[in-house]
């Protein structure tokens, strides 16, 4: 069943997906406590909160501080984009501590936002039993932070919602995925640019619907633990790019083959998304 005009704690509120899903739940009418450093892209309609919840995550107040939100959604991260920077490892443990004392403040729901590179090097499709065997500084730390806290919350009284994410698109240019860059290459009047071979096949889901997943799953209380926020059809990066340079009518064109594949990108990879096609059947 989903539930109705909660107050809903979404940290890293002013990111790339986070301001998405903020408005989502604005949508549908629950009080949003949107938090984060900054608030310039953050919907109006939400109560925004700036404070710095990792290097105080110990802290016995927190939870009263915070609003005593009923849910939290926790997508704050640093470096996201940055797959092998430090800031992964250095900061795992605060990411357990705020979410070890959200659960001990007696939240009965918490979100937190996973990845595909949890995973590694894997080929097929991706459910909650597939192992991880991560092969980034970002896939280490994310996949450490989702056993630490399943394992902290099993017979205590909260659901966890790990959502798992893969290929994000939509809203490019705030994004640093090859798809920003493509755009930056053609503003700058580049009319070529050196790409991998592009046969890699990946799961590839428009930010806007991810973040109606996000947060249709985040409010529903009958399905917890792993849950892929993804399309489930793979699809390969050389269609996707030629899609794409398509639709925004772009006058430059990709080099295929000049760049080999990272050693953790997948020839085909992609989530099943059985269980959130359930959750948003859920009224």
């Amino acid at each position: 069943m989903m539930s109705e005009n909660m107050k809903i704690l979404v940290t890293g509120a002013n990111g790339y997906i986070g301001k998405h899903v903020v408005t989502k739940l604005c949508d549908m009418g629950h009080n949003v406590l949107a938090l984060d450093f900054k608030n310039d892209n953050i919907d109006s309609r939400s109560k925004f909160i700036t404070y710095d919840v990792l290097a105080h995550a110990q802290d016995l107040d927190l939870y009263t501080r915070l609003e005593s939100p009923d849910i939290v959604i926790h997508m704050a991260w640093k470096d996201g984009f940055n797959h092998n920077s430090v800031a992964h490892l250095e900061y795992l443990s605060h990411h357990f501590a705020f979410i070890k004392n959200m659960i001990d403040s007696g939240i009965k729901s918490i979100s937190i936002m996973g990845t595909m590179h949890e995973v590694g090097y894997y080929e097929g499709a991706i459910d909650e039993n597939t192992p991880c065997n991560p092969l980034s500084l970002y896939g280490i730390a994310k996949n450490a932070l989702r056993q630490a806290v399943l394992s902290y919350a099993e017979g205590k009284n909260a659901q966890i919602k790990w959502l798992r994410a893969y290929y994000i698109t939509g809203d490019d240019a705030h994004n640093k995925s090859i798809f920003a860059k493509i755009l930056q290459m053609a503003n700058d009047g580049k009319t070529t640019f050196p790409f991998t071979s592009g046969l890699n096949k990946y799961d590839f889901i428009d930010v806007d619907l991810l973040a109606e997943y996000i947060a249709k799953a985040s409010i529903q209380n009958e399905i917890n633990g792993i849950i892929n926020v993804c399309s489930g059809q793979p699809v390969s990066l050389k269609e996707k790019v030629g899609n794409f340079i398509k639709e925004k009518g772009l006058n430059i064109k990709p080099e295929y083959g000049v760049y080999p594949a990272r050693k953790y990108d997948s020839p085909a990879i992609w989530g099943k998304n059985n269980k959130i096609q359930q959750i948003i059947r859920i009224k």
